[in-house]
């Protein structure tokens, strides 16, 4: 049975740099292979110049090669220093959109589109906006429009990985917003007991299901091998 998803996929991470680019990337290539209109908005891009490649380049190059073309991307917010969004707006002397303004945004796109996929920066409460304004808040707003959505989380491999997920799993129910799966990020090719052990307990301590592991090096494959790789790496989406 294919698994049936929201109209909006938040996708967070445990940390920053456990491997939310590429999981979304995967994600996308995956929900393709089955016939899906997907598309993908990045949140906030932090620690690029304006002449650089930022995340929503990265998944367009790992799906160039998917019948039919890149997934569309769409870049919400690009700040020059790697820091909260927040903190590098203050930085930089800008203003940058509020919550509300992305919740806006990213219902219009969802009206053309069956799924988007919405890539945070770093964890789920980082601060999005002047205001204090999180990815959490961003589905919040999104329920309150009517827009179904839901999140998955993007988990680090080893040791920790479980109180890290268990608390931002947490945190989603508070707020209502299901979490659809977990993804391990990067998957070693030869795992530690703690490694084998979280691949059997991330699914009991955040109460939901492990869509699958991409294997370390995964960003560094050639698109179309990427491509043909992702639904193997993500049974559940298959």
């Amino acid at each position: 049975m294919t698994l049936s998803l929201p109209n909006v996929v938040l996708i967070t991470g445990t940390s920053t740099e456990v491997g939310k680019t590429v999981a979304t990337a995967a994600i996308a290539c995956a929900l393709r292979a089955r016939g899906t209109d997907v598309t993908v908005v990045k949140v906030a891009q932090t620690g690029v110049d304006s002449d650089e490649d930022g995340d929503a380049a990265v998944v367009e190059h790992f799906t160039s090669a998917l019948p039919g073309g890149a997934v569309p991307t769409r870049e919400l917010v690009r700040l020059p220093e790697p820091l909260a969004p927040d903190v590098a707006a203050r930085r930089a002397g800008v203003t940058i959109p509020t919550v509300g303004d992305h919740v806006r945004t990213i219902s219009e796109i969802a009206r053309t589109h069956s799924i988007v996929l919405v890539e945070g920066s770093g964890g789920l409460l980082v601060h999005l906006d002047a205001r204090g304004g999180t990815l959490a808040d961003i589905g919040v707003g999104l329920r309150y429009k009517g827009v179904s959505c839901g999140a998955v989380l993007v988990a680090a491999a080893g040791l920790g990985t479980l109180n890290h997920s268990a608390l931002t799993a947490e945190a989603l129910q508070a707020r209502h917003i299901p979490l659809l799966g977990v993804v391990l990020g990067s998957w070693p090719t030869q795992p530690d007991l703690a490694e084998e052990c979280n691949v059997t307990d991330l699914p009991r301590v955040t109460a939901t299901t492990l869509w699958g592991q991409l294997p370390a090096g995964a960003g560094r494959l050639a698109p179309a091998t990427f491509a043909a790789a992702a639904s193997g790496w993500l049974p559940t989406l298959a």
